[in-house]
């Protein structure tokens, strides 16, 4: 089958328009990924019908998501996951997972979900590349407050990432998975450890430093085998892709120590091609492939959204009262409300629950759509909650750039 570019032209084409347009109106505070979705579910089956998620599409997309996990590793900060931050966000996500859980176990007896488990991993993620914008809005991105949600966003990525591969990836059983998981670590490891040896070679640094900026762009390019290597072993191993590209973003992370100095755009390079490219045709084609009329076409299933949203805010949300000996009970609030934001993860997380026969369309697209709102209402509540609490509103310029993640 030739491969068409007619419906990839609509899904490029909403990529351009959507940030375009909330560019012309600043004072709409939307995140770009919203509106791509929403454009997706418009042009796409459920109405216009002017694209489809065809194989050209689908491909594309699925670099982008692997992407957009990429772009995630390389967000955590290592080195400010210790001491009090580590065990208060350790402790958070913790119970966080037991809510969520039994959320979850709840939401099956009352016949509203099919897998409780499943559910309950869905709702203890963050979508850390919301937040950060909205930390730095209210210059809040280098303060103790900023640092610990950074950490607890951080710690809910991976930990929601590794929790979905345990349980569900692998053909025998959690405890081989968890193995499995352990073997994958292991080789990061003894990436990490070869790729730092060959670092003190000056004559590989000198090449290095010579292609970087040339069309041989080599960190790019070293970049993007790191990710698809670690993408296709994960796959390999029988888990999921998602946490291998999340894997390559940890590793490049911490060998990638000396960014600021002999190669200050590597990053803005890796960001350029996921946001500019890969990572919007993920969002647009979730639009593609969201079953609008399945959520229609009953009532209980419309009604499941504003259950999932109460359910996300009450397992992301209640757990920040951990943090209020730390930044107060005012801000403990604040960090609830921002960290239950939640819409990539819930996304790849649905996609491998259908697949695996775990969800239903409609339960899947409810999901999805809680996760619309909370990027929807609960950055702009925190943004508003900080105003009201006299956080300093001024541009961070002397803090470290964070990138605009995942979502």
């Amino acid at each position: 089958m030739t491969p068409s570019f007619d419906s990839l032209l609509v899904v490029v084409a909403i990529a351009f328009a959507a940030p375009f347009v909330l560019g012309l109106f600043p004072s709409v505070r939307l995140p770009s990924p919203v509106l791509e979705i929403v454009a997706g579910i418009v042009v796409g089956p459920a109405v216009l019908g002017w694209a489809h998620n065809d194989q050209t599409v689908a491909v594309m997309a699925t670099i982008g998501l692997a992407f957009l996990l990429f772009l995630a590793g390389l967000e955590i900060e290592f080195g400010k996951l210790r001491g009090q931050v580590l065990r208060l966000t350790a402790l958070g996500f913790a119970i966080s997972f037991g809510i969520a859980v039994a959320s979850g176990f709840v939401l099956k007896g009352a016949g509203v979900v099919q897998t409780p488990l499943l559910v309950g991993i869905i709702l203890c993620a963050t979508s850390l590349g919301v937040i950060i914008p909205v930390l730095k809005d209210a210059g809040e991105i280098s303060s103790r407050f900023g640092q610990l949600l950074v950490a607890a966003g951080s710690i809910a990525d991976f930990g929601a990432i590794i929790l979905l591969s345990a349980f569900f990836s692998g053909e025998g059983g959690t405890g081989s998975t968890l193995v499995l998981i352990g073997s994958l670590f292991a080789v990061a490891a003894a990436v990490y450890l070869f790729v730092r040896r060959a670092e003190r070679s000056k004559a590989i640094m000198r090449d290095l430093m010579r292609l970087q900026d040339t069309t041989a762009q080599i960190r790019v390019r070293g970049a993007v085998v790191l990710m698809i290597g670690f993408a296709a072993l994960a796959e390999q191993f029988g888990l999921e892709a998602i946490l291998g590209a999340f894997a390559a973003g940890a590793v490049l992370t911490l060998v990638d120590q000396d960014r600021q100095m002999t190669h200050p755009l590597f990053r803005t390079k890796l960001e350029s091609m996921g946001f500019g490219f890969f990572v919007p045709v993920f969002f647009v084609a979730t639009g593609l492939k969201f079953d609008l009329n399945a959520l229609l076409d009953h009532p209980s299933n419309l009604v499941k959204v504003p259950i999932f949203l109460a359910a996300l805010l009450l397992a992301r949300g209640l757990p920040a009262f951990v943090y209020r000996h730390a930044i107060g009970g005012d801000r403990a609030v604040i960090a609830g409300v921002l960290q239950a934001t939640s819409l990539p993860f819930i996304v790849a997380a649905t996609t491998i629950g259908v697949e695996m026969g775990l969800m239903s369309t409609a339960e899947s697209s409810a999901l999805v759509a809680a996760g619309l709102l909370s990027v929807l209402l609960f950055p702009l509540t925190g943004l508003t909650l900080l105003k009201r609490a006299g956080a300093p509103m001024r541009p961070e310029a002397e803090a470290a750039p964070v990138g605009l993640v995942a979502m």
